[in-house]
């Protein structure tokens, strides 16, 4: 019987949902599978891309860890692609690689002023509130005003880590550093911006409600903002999720601190409905000064037009979350414009010339881009899989397939790899620092220090 010998780059939901959908399917040969990722500690952005107060959706690492601790995927963490392994020696060791590397990068904003100090991308920051051990230890949260620009649960996560007080992350897995950072921070109001309206919005119902569940921050909403066209009325009377959606800001219009009158909380958060940003005005040392934006209109083709109508808002910082942005591998055709591996249904092409490339395959964000929930990369790793499995005649033919040639080559590397023995070590690490404080865990956030425990060293 044949034998598929499988590396996976990319330790996050989409290549484990890809290594258990294989490992699952009807198939005619046995199947061998290496996951492979650059971060010491498995689960990619649902442990350092999800904020620390959503316990419903980490509760997906517990179906993740599930997975992985069946015991027939192997783990190679600390391992850097293109690195200490190349897509030449996994040609070597291999019959296919998946790459599941996600997007981790900020997409860019074309706004006059974006560059200036106090301009940052969301992405940064959630890596940084999340512990990310790639990422500085400090952040500069120095303002009293900040906006924040985007429409999706990236920008609701990001506003509502910024608005709320520290202590109330306590019993979350945020790192020390973080909840000093947090705790300092002297951020009075939070501006949230979209080009659309509220029945156009990207983000779920729940994110939304848990804003107004925030203690000691009042929810700040403009009546003009909900004057709603045809088409707005057309996808609450239709969209149950929209119809949530519009329940909840009509809640909130009712409310005292409507409109900045009468709120009695120490801390605000406003959320403006079309409003275009058209500039970030900076101060005389080139820091982030104020934003300029431009009163929006529905258009006819279900998209919005600018009205000239131009508003300005003092601000100390601002937070673009826009949407994320992949990043290119070594040796693997990459589209610059989409920021995704070129391909067909999976299947990697070439760029250009869309020609195949024979035992390379994505899925999850690098994939398709940076769309869709975390529930989503399972349909899509379906997919992704079922032309593996039907490509069976154009795998690569491998020198040396055997489990032990990977641990010899990283051995020879000096490469010092953490394993699935590795990891429960620091999950037991992390949880036993949190429990003298009465939290879930703490985690460890240095890379050093993470490599150190998984390995018992």
């Amino acid at each position: 019987m044949t034998k598929l010998r499988l590396a996976i780059v990319g330790a996050g939901p989409a290549g484990i949902y890809a290594a258990d959908i294989l490992l699952k399917a009807e198939r005619k040969f046995d199947v061998s599978i290496d996951l492979f990722d650059h971060l010491p500690a498995p689960y990619g952005l649902v442990r350092y891309g999800v904020a620390p107060d959503h316990p419903r959706i980490k509760g997906i690492i517990n179906a993740l860890r599930d997975v992985l601790d069946r015991g027939d995927i192997r783990i190679f963490g600390n391992v850097r692609f293109g690195i200490d392994v190349t897509l030449a020696d996994l040609k070597k060791h291999y019959n296919a690689v998946i790459f599941a590397t996600g997007a981790i990068k900020d997409a860019d904003l074309d706004v006059p002023g974006i560059d200036a100090e106090g301009s940052y991308g969301a992405a940064d920051f959630v890596s940084w509130y999340d512990g990310h051990p790639d990422f500085p230890r400090e952040w500069p949260l120095d303002a009293a005003s900040v906006a924040v620009l985007g429409n999706g649960n990236v920008a609701l996560d990001v506003a509502r880590v910024l608005a709320k007080h520290a202590d109330d992350l306590l019993s979350t897995e945020i790192p020390a550093n973080v909840y000093e950072g947090l705790k300092a921070s002297p951020v009075t109001d939070v501006h949230v911006f979209g080009r659309r309206g509220p029945a156009q919005v990207k983000f779920t119902p729940l994110e939304l409600r848990e804003l107004g569940e925030l203690r000691d921050v009042d929810m700040v909403v403009y009546d003009e903002d909900f004057d709603y066209d045809e088409a707005s009325k057309a996808a609450i009377a239709s969209n149950k999720q929209v119809m949530v959606i519009d329940r909840v800001l009509q809640s909130w219009r009712q409310r005292p601190s409507v409109n900045n009158v009468g709120g009695e909380a120490s801390r605000r958060l406003h959320l403006h409905f079309w409003a275009r940003p058209v500039e970030i005005k900076k101060d005389a040392d080139g820091r982030v000064a104020a934003i300029v934006t431009e009163r929006t209109r529905p258009n006819n083709s279900g998209g919005v037009e600018g009205t000239g109508e131009l508003r300005e808002i003092a601000i100390g910082q601002v937070y673009r979350a826009v949407g994320y942005f992949g990043s290119p591998l070594p040796d693997v055709p990459f589209d610059k414009r989409h920021g995704v591996i070129p391909n067909h249904e999976g299947q990697v092409v070439e760029k250009g010339s869309n020609e195949r490339v024979p035992g390379v395959y994505a899925t999850g964000w690098i994939k398709r881009g940076p769309v869709g929930l975390i529930g989503h990369t399972k349909s899509d790793a379906m997919e992704t899989i079922r032309h593996l499995i039907n490509d069976q005649a154009s795998w690569w033919t491998p020198e040396d397939p055997s489990d032990e040639a990977i641990i010899s080559l990283l051995a020879e590397r000096q490469v010092a790899w953490t394993d699935l023995d590795g990891w429960h070590r620091l999950d037991q690490h992390e949880v036993a620092l949190g429990a003298p404080h009465e939290r879930e865990r703490v985690k460890v956030v240095d890379r050093d220090e993470m490599v150190r425990v998984s390995r018992g060293e």
